[in-house]
């Protein structure tokens, strides 16, 4: 067996503490999952474990249609939730704009797995650099056609993450974001 991993679930709690540097007053944090995305229950297990670790609390929200969607935002202000984290699923991935769109109007921060998120107006992004995997990809694939057995070869995890904060939503949601954070980001969208 080989292939390449893409730890979406492994970054959850470095997700949490991104989003926990950039809205420090959080102290209660909602986590949106796609109960029919495999990994879900690994990214609830491993959200609780860091939120404990961090001393706030998490709320578990989740959503496998449109409708339930709109319905987790609308959840949030009951729940006093003030910061939202939305891991990668296929599920969220073909539904970008409705997450961000409903973020901006219940102005909640939220971080998000894929940079395209932070492109199209979500607060910040952290997660496996897509270039970076195809590079691992491109690899594979030389090693394959001089002749490299793809059962010798042994399973890849990306090495490259990006960071990417969007400092119009963050002035939007009335957020500063720290100097640490840009020095570390990827990218800073103006």
């Amino acid at each position: 067996m080989t292939g390449f991993t893409l730890l979406t679930a492994e970054l959850t709690a470095k997700r949490l503490g991104l989003l926990s540097q950039l809205v420090p007053q959080a102290r209660i944090v909602a986590l949106l999952v796609d109960p029919n995305y495999p990994p879900s229950e690994r990214i609830v297990r491993d959200a609780q474990e860091a939120a404990r670790a961090k001393g706030v609390s998490l709320q578990i929200l989740r959503a496998r249609s449109e409708t339930e969607i709109d319905d987790a935002f609308s959840a949030l202000e009951p729940l006093r939730a003030e910061a939202l984290i939305v891991p990668a699923s296929p599920f969220f991935g073909n539904r970008l704009d409705q997450l961000v769109a409903l973020a901006a109007r219940h102005a909640i921060p939220a971080i998000y797995e894929w940079r395209q998120f932070a492109e199209a107006g979500g607060l910040i992004s952290y997660g496996t650099s897509p270039a970076g995997m195809f590079r691992q990809v491109a690899g594979y694939v030389a090693r394959i056609l001089k002749g490299a057995k793809p059962a010798d070869l042994p399973i890849q995890q990306p090495t490259t993450f990006e960071l990417v904060i969007n400092r119009k939503t963050a002035k939007a949601l009335g957020l500063t974001v720290p100097p640490t954070m840009l020095d570390l980001a990827d990218e800073v969208i103006e």
